[in-house]
């Protein structure tokens, strides 16, 4: 437990931005989970459009650190392949 001030405040922001940092990702693996599966289902016109809104929602986590920009760099990469080569099949 800290015992400065200033030590305190931080634990608070801290505990305030984990809260708000696993929402973001939360929603990041549900989307990325639900793309995967429709995908598997054979439903490649929802995959579309929930890979679209996974794109959205993984620069946006990018955008505020949720998540480091290469790692959404790569999730869009790897969402994006599988959509596309699922379609052409």
């Amino acid at each position: 437990m800290p015992n400065k001030p200033s030590a305190m405040k931080e634990l608070r922001k801290t505990k305030k931005r984990t809260v708000h940092n696993v929402r973001i990702k939360t929603n990041v693996r549900a989307l990325l989970s639900k793309c995967k599966d429709l995908v598997a289902k054979g439903n490649f016109e929802e995959a579309k459009k929930t890979a679209l809104l996974l794109q959205k929602a993984v620069d946006k986590a990018a955008k505020v650190n949720a998540i480091s920009s290469n790692s959404a760099d790569r999730k869009k990469a790897r969402i994006m392949k599988l959509v596309a080569n699922s379609t052409k099949k």
